[in-house]
């Protein structure tokens, strides 16, 4: 940086100052982001869940090297959500499929976002393919209080118990502030949307409960509800079940003016929400403010050419290997906190 020196004060140049605003501008802001990672399994056999694609000898082919290129990809895109609006990369972070706590700790302690202090909460769901739901969390800026797992209890056609990923939720302090973040991954379109519609209505239900209960032993709490929902924001699970006069949801206008996070059969969808308490609008009931809301989609993160050109550039498409990171790009919200 060039300094004009007069006496005993430095002066910047016009473009200098320009940096140093930006920088001051930034200073306040936080993001906190979401992020569906798609099947980061490690390599080893879990004989308990149905992981056996994602091992060396299994239809995947999945070892140490895919592994540790998908983890490093990962680390670099979490390094870089949101730069534009904040100095650091998001203090917190929900994950959705990750196999177990080793696959999270190789993401936080890797080089590309060791500085950035993270630490996270994890627990085991009974979702047959043994992916869960997770929190990363920038430690200088968000202490945990306390967590635990709510689970989504469904029943298939035969009657039997249909175990997928659980209602992550945590208890915490954000620059001080009290606050309960819920990660969700709900129940799959795979069988059709209309079929599998009443398993989202219920998992919706079970988010409700839960706020339900807190808000009766905490009347003011706050609430960060993110994930990927597998349903839209105009969705009737989003938009009958979850949502109330308390709650916000900043991706229904993205969704509106046609954007979104993932596609299928060239259709794009926004599953991947974060929707949290109206006291964000209110300097007054909050110590931070929401400004926005935004899908963290870079050039680099698509698919550059071919019918499925402008898509989220993924691990796999169907057997063969791409070398991408996700078939679902990342969202992230603004908050400024007061000075």
């Amino acid at each position: 940086m060039r300094f004009f020196v007069f006496g005993k004060f430095n002066f910047c140049t016009f473009d200098e100052l320009q940096i140093l605003r930006l920088m001051g501008r930034r200073k306040n802001k936080i993001t906190i982001a979401f992020y569906n990672v798609e099947n980061l399994f490690d390599t080893v056999d879990n004989p308990f869940t149905v992981d056996d694609d994602y091992t060396p000898n299994g239809k995947r082919r999945w070892n140490l090297k895919k592994y540790n290129h998908k983890v490093k990809k990962i680390t670099s895109i979490i390094s870089q959500i949101g730069l534009e609006s904040s100095s650091i990369p998001p203090v917190i972070i929900g994950l959705a499929e990750v196999e177990n706590s080793k696959v999270i700790k190789d993401i936080t302690t890797h080089k590309n976002v060791l500085k950035f202090n993270y630490k996270y909460v994890h627990y085991d769901s009974l979702d047959e393919r043994g992916i869960d739901v997770a929190l990363m969390y920038n430690s200088d800026f968000f202490e945990v209080i306390s967590s635990k797992t709510h689970s989504l209890l469904l029943k298939d056609e035969e009657g039997e118990v249909d175990y997928t990923r659980d209602l992550l939720v945590v208890k915490g302090k954000l620059n001080n502030e009290e606050v309960y973040v819920l990660v969700n991954h709900w129940p799959s379109r795979r069988d059709g949307e209309e079929v599998t519609a009443i398993n989202r209505i219920k998992a919706a239900e079970l988010v409700q409960k839960v706020i339900s209960e807190i808000k009766e032993k905490e009347k003011d709490s706050k609430f960060i509800i993110m994930g990927d929902f597998n349903d839209n924001p105009t969705s009737r699970s989003i938009q009958d079940y979850l949502m109330n006069d308390d709650l916000y949801n900043p991706m229904k206008s993205l969704y509106k003016k046609g954007n979104g996070t993932l596609t299928h059969y060239k259709e794009w969808h926004l599953f991947d929400q974060i929707i949290f308490s109206r006291d964000f609008f209110d300097a007054g009931k909050s110590h931070h403010t929401f400004l926005e809301a935004k899908i963290f989609k870079k050039k680099w993160l698509k698919i550059y050419k071919g019918k499925y050109k402008g898509s989220p550039f993924r691990t796999y498409i169907g057997p063969f290997y791409q070398g991408g990171v996700s078939d679902h790009f990342p969202v992230y919200i603004t908050l400024e906190k007061d000075v």
